[in-house]
């Protein structure tokens, strides 16, 4: 349930990072680095992620979907 609970909060994190990054294009109109530190936290949480996402699979914290015929 913890593993479940940390991706989700990470996903959170990621869309807010998103939506703050579109909030600063519009309201800045390019005048500020905001976006640029928008997008570049949102780049490092997916990256974040990414590498907790492989180390839970290869500690066996999570597995794939199991498909049977």
């Amino acid at each position: 349930m913890l593993p479940r609970l940390i991706i989700i909060l990470v996903l959170i994190a990621i869309l807010g990072s998103l939506f703050s990054g579109m909030y600063f294009m519009i309201r800045d109109r390019g005048r500020s680095t905001r976006n640029v530190k928008a997008l570049s936290i949102r780049i490092g949480l997916s990256l974040l992620l990414f590498a907790l996402l492989i180390i839970a699979y290869l500690t066996g914290i999570i597995s794939p979907n199991q498909v049977h015929p």
